[in-house]
């Protein structure tokens, strides 16, 4: 490993007899005080120290982080090169794809093909593909991974070329587990041994969720596909030095309350506080009493509050789990010798970092929390559920609804300070009146019929939870919370309670060493008794995997436009996620998907009102069912198990006969053929060997005029292809039936499909002239103002020669790391977007793809200007990226806007039409 070390840095590390090498921070603390670095930055530090090489990393980018200004706004530019990719199948396989057709243009340039090859090991983890459509029987599971491979053997198969084509790619088969558990089970190294060379273990992944190993002291965060992909071929990653806020944290969590609860409440306090872009760092003696699953799942969360990442350090928890998850001794000694060494470690006595801000929470603080009804920081507590419910919902209904009378009722709030959950008395005739109490709003009802398939005969209202879903990295990973769930079950059952006919009921674990542990605790049998049988190793409902409901109850549910509920133990809850008939959806811990799955309706107070009745008719409360913490412990502690990881991950490559089975193409170029999921994209396709210049924007055209908020989730294909959408039509064109559509996400390696659905989510509203009935995909074809999908205005704007534009309100591309947002929005003839801010990673993937992203300056927005989308725009003086400001003009109105392309290196990819053309590029004066 190759460095100029103008520090002096290279050293020698004695661990159990072996020599190391490594690049050791304690050369520079004569000439600067890096021991009071964050954890984090000290990880980057060292990074520069490694890869020193006098062009991408120089000496004063060392000392630029050497001398950090916690308080200073970030402006200096660092190359960070982390030292692995992962990926998932939704958003692996176009890099994949995009790989391969690298390696056809290299060809068709000239150059040498097997040039484009991983330079750092690239790990996949097929985990997104599998969908909820069998649930509720011991058949489940075979079902779903029956039609998982039915519907993706064309992708699967592709993968397992890539496994064999490239080298330093590997592939973990369906049906594993979720990529996030993988990885900190199994992939994960926190320290790193190169040929004798100790380093930190870094990484970026294909999903915004690749934050959960900062739980684990590894410092990566998620990153669009075109980024990792520019990573996977061995493109430093440029980024500005950022600020770090501490998150401190004290005490221990009190009884009742879970990982889950605490997570909402720092996604909640960190949302409030903004931390988008920032490093957040958690720090305090609290740490020392979160086991490793919890601080993985607030790690998990990163996105959701908006941080790049959201770090622990090295301690011995940190090496507890290891071991614990079948990491070798000698793996856990380097860990150890090396974070001490490096300055890493943290304990009882480590001195506090200087952060650019801190904040505080005392874990006794946390109570039991919900969040929804559509985004993860709206927080609420247990107690104040069913009025917030009735608050929210009335924005869920239809105008007009035939209803019966409104009821009001009133409760009392719940001692915050209790121990754990408490069953009150029922409210005297102040309740509500006064102090302590909580006013439960009006609410619609309606009791509409349905009869089942399996004869049932029920009723459906608004605020019913259709969906019940253990689902998701977030919680699956964490053997207390999943403890807790089958606990509670068995509990619910020993008391004649059961799930409610209208749910649908799945558990679908991050890992098979759930299923090991709940077997070992005798729990598999209560949950299945419920309903939650295993319906998959992956991410399910969390991601839009869902499935559909049954239709007896998707009829009632769209005929009557009822706003019912999810509640799942997952991260996302946007609208339209989770399932197309689904209003409202709320993000809640295992024990309490289970509990509200009995209760069927989020119209209901779980701390009041009875879940439901015994045998004998008496009524059973959440307090009754609900296990204390120190039962939780106990059976984690006798079931869980260090050789149930050795044996799930023992061969974790080899897959089952159904991945062996696949036919798989041979060559170092990939065959491409007629298929609907893997085509060989266009944007890859006649690219010139030189850039040109990148010039001002004439004659454009609005596209679409969208609000706040805008999420990947609204930009980005995703779930279900909706039959007559271009996408369906396309697909038919093809020859593919309405039941062979599968999912967006399945067939990402296919650009004709996702153009075609990009802004096309069904909550997506277009505001373009003031409208606010262009959902769906709809826009206005201008200048004539005629209705149609934003696919086929696209496509005739292209065959007029006529650029676009997007225009956008506050945080826009907030969400998933989605490559597919932006290059959608590129396929669509989209030059520019002008926002009134950017998520971090979304502003990136534009760039990478070559759109322009252009910010409005501060006060200013569609509705202050008086823009209606209906002008003809002009942006001048882009000086080929280089500006910081341009000029726009339309229709007579002109204002200024900043270029929100914010490094070096980042001018350079817009410079050469996007990062992959640029990595092209280079790659071709080597060969």
């Amino acid at each position: 490993m190759s460095s100029e070390n103008s520090f002096d840095a290279r050293a020698e590390l004695e661990i159990g007899g072996r020599k190391y090498e490594y690049f050791r921070l304690e050369a520079l603390q004569s000439s600067y005080d890096v021991a009071r670095l964050p954890f984090s930055l000290k990880v980057l530090l060292e990074n520069l120290l490694r890869n020193e090489d006098g062009v991408g990393v120089r000496r004063e980018d060392v000392e630029a982080l050497a001398t950090w200004d916690a308080k200073a706004e970030p402006s200096k530019e660092i190359a960070f090169t982390p030292a692995r990719v992962i990926l998932q199948d939704f958003t692996g396989v176009p890099c994949v794809v995009d790989l391969a057709a690298l390696r056809d243009a290299m060809a068709d340039m000239g150059g040498d093909p097997a040039a484009i090859n991983p330079l750092v090991p690239v790990e996949l983890v097929i985990d997104h593909s599998v969908q909820v459509d069998a649930f509720g029987s011991a058949q489940a599971f075979r079902i779903n991974a029956e039609k998982e491979y039915e519907r993706n053997g064309e992708r699967y198969a592709f993968l397992r070329w890539g496994q064999t084509a490239f080298e330093g790619f590997k592939a973990v088969p369906p049906d594993t587990g979720i990529v996030h558990q993988v990885n900190l089970e199994y992939l994960a190294r926190v320290v790193f041994d190169s040929e004798g060379v100790l380093y930190p273990d870094t990484l970026v992944g294909t999903d915004s969720h690749t934050t959960m190993i900062n739980g684990l002291g590894v410092l990566g965060w998620g990153v669009g596909g075109i980024e990792a992909e520019a990573a996977m071929l061995g493109q430093p990653m440029s980024m500005l030095i950022p600020r770090v806020v501490g998150f401190k944290l004290t005490g221990e969590l009190r009884e009742g309350a879970t990982a889950t609860d605490l997570v909402l409440t720092v996604t909640q306090r960190l949302r409030e506080h903004g931390v988008v872009g920032q490093f957040v760092e958690f720090h305090g003696a609290g740490i020392a009493n979160l086991p490793l699953a919890d601080r993985a799942t607030i790690g998990n969360m990163s996105p959701e509050f908006g941080s790049t990442c959201a770090i622990f350090p090295i301690d011995a928890e940190t090496l507890r789990y290891l071991e614990f998850s079948g990491r070798s001794p000698e793996h856990v000694a380097r860990v150890e010798a090396y974070g001490k060494a490096q300055g890493l470690w943290h304990d009882a006595d480590s001195e506090e970092a200087t952060y650019s801000e801190t904040l505080e929470l005392d874990l006794g603080d946390v109570v039991p929390s919900l969040a929804g009804p559509k985004r993860p920081q709206d927080r609420v507590s247990l107690t104040e559920a069913k009025a917030s419910f009735r608050m929210a919902l009335d924005g869920f209904l239809p105008e007009a609804d035939e209803c019966d009378e409104p009821l009001e009722e009133t409760f009392p709030a719940s001692d915050p300070t209790a121990p754990r959950y408490v069953k009150h008395e029922p409210p005297g005739e102040e309740a509500g009146a006064g102090t302590g109490g909580v006013q439960v709003a009006e609410r619609t009802s309606v009791k509409l019929p349905v009869t089942l398939a399996d004869g049932t005969e029920t009723e459906l209202d608004h605020g019913h939870v259709v969906i019940a879903a253990i689902t998701s990295c977030t919680n699956t990973s964490n053997p207390s919370v999943m403890i807790g769930a089958g606990l509670l079950a068995r509990n619910a059952v020993e008391r004649g309670l059961s799930s409610k006919p209208w749910v649908k009921t799945s558990l679908a674990p991050g890992s098979k060493v759930v299923m090991e542990y709940y077997e070992q605790a005798g729990l598999i049998e209560p949950l299945e008794q419920l309903g939650f049988h295993l319906v998959g190793y992956g991410c399910t409902t969390c991601i839009g995997n869902s499935g559909p409901l049954p239709e007896e109850v998707s009829e009632v549910v769209n005929e009557h436009d009822l706003a019912v509920v999810s509640v799942l133990s997952g991260n996302r809850n946007f609208e339209g996620r989770i399932n197309p008939d689904v209003k409202m959806n709320y993000l809640a811990s295992p024990p309490l998907v289970v509990a509200y799955a009995i209760a069927g309706t989020m119209d209901i107070d779980l701390l009041d009102e009875p879940l439901g009745h015994d045998s004998d008719g008496n009524d059973v409360y959440l307090n009754d069912v609900w296990p204390s913490s120190e039962e939780v412990g106990r059976v984690v502690e006798e079931a869980v198990r260090s050789e149930m990881f050795q044996r799930s991950y023992g061969e974790v490559f080899d897959g089952g006969p159904e991945w062996n089975a696949l036919e798989v193409p041979e060559g170092e170029r990939y065959a491409w053929s007629e298929s609907t999921y893997v085509r060989r994209p266009s944007f890859l396709e006649d690219i010139p060997r030189e850039p040109t210049e990148r010039g001002d924007i004439e004659g454009a055209r609005v596209l679409a005029v969208l609000g706040d908020s805008v999420t990947t989730d609204h930009i980005s294909p995703a779930g279900s292809i909706k039959p007559g959408s271009p996408a369906a039509l396309y697909l038919e064109e093809h020859g593919v039936e309405r039941s062979e559509y599968n999912s967006y996400g399945a067939r990402r390696g296919n650009h004709e499909v996702m153009v075609r659905g990009t802004f096309a989510n069904i909550r997506l509203r277009n505001l373009l002239a003031g409208r606010d009935d262009l959902v769906g995909g709809l826009t206005l074809k201008l200048p004539k103002g005629e209705q149609m999908p934003i696919y086929d205005a696209a496509m005739r704007y292209a065959g007029e020669g006529t650029p676009l534009v997007v225009l956008a309100g506050k945080e826009y591309g907030s969400g998933s790391s989605r490559d597919w947002a932006a290059k959608g929005t590129n396929l669509l003839g989209v030059r520019a977007v002008i926002a009134r801010s950017f998520e971090r990673i979304h502003r990136s993937n534009l760039v990478g793809m070559g759109v322009l992203p252009l910010q409005f300056a501060d006060g200013e927005s569609v509705e202050s200007l008086g823009l209606t989308g209906e002008e003809e725009f002009s942006i001048t003086g882009i000086e080929n990226g280089e500006a910081k400001r341009v000029t726009v003009r339309a229709d007579g109105k002109e204002f200024t806007a900043t270029v929100r392309i914010d490094t070096p290196k980042e001018i350079q990819y817009f410079q050469h039409g996007g990062i992959l053309p640029f990595v092209l590029r280079q790659l071709l004066e080597r060969t």
